[in-house]
């Protein structure tokens, strides 16, 4: 029976030590700069991960409650458009789908929304994104630039992307591209 006692303290020893070697490796590998923070590298694993559920529980959790409150009209998808073409275009692309200068030197590399469009998400979801920004990336936050009405134009262009009538159509194939052109 005396290796009982012994047992338990070993197992307790090692459940206490085990998480502070952790973190004082985690510590020395940050204050190290063995952690990448630059944009141009690969994040680790784990810093996906947290990253990853943390957005999506924000999300879900913001979008509680809303809902689009503007028609599904071509008025609302050309203003969309236009909103997008002044505000988004830059980092998100244009008709053509290739990326501007600013798009291709960001991490998170934004999505270019001609070839990888957001017509799954619900609409609540890219107002959410428009309206708070995505913290660590280079999306801002739009609720001190543009009004609610605006950002719901986006987001209600953006989710009915791939659906366009004509006029809202013309306009999204009218905006430069964002991509600089080669003139060798």
């Amino acid at each position: 029976m005396p290796d009982q006692p012994r047992k338990a303290t070993v197992i307790l020893a090692t459940a206490i030590a085990t998480p502070v070697l952790l973190l004082i490796l985690g510590y020395a590998a940050l204050v190290e700069g063995m952690i990448p923070a630059n944009a141009d590298a690969k994040p680790p694993v784990v810093e996906r991960w947290i990253a990853k559920r943390a957005l999506n529980a924000a999300i879900d959790r913001g979008i509680q409650g809303l809902s689009d409150p503007l028609p599904v009209n071509d008025s609302t998808l050309t203003r969309g458009v236009r909103l997008y073409g002044t505000h988004c275009a830059a980092c998100h692309g244009t008709s053509d789908g290739e990326p501007s200068p600013i798009a291709k030197g960001l991490y998170q590399p934004p999505p270019q929304f001609a070839k990888h469009d957001v017509t799954d998400d619900s609409i609540a979801e890219t107002y959410w994104k428009i309206t708070h920004g995505i913290r660590l990336t280079g999306m801002p936050s739009y609720a001190q630039t543009l009004s609610p009405e605006q950002r719901w134009a986006i987001a209600t262009f953006l989710r009915h992307q791939g659906e366009l009538p004509a006029h809202a159509d013309e306009a999204w194939k009218a905006l430069p591209s964002s991509a600089v052109r080669s003139e060798d």
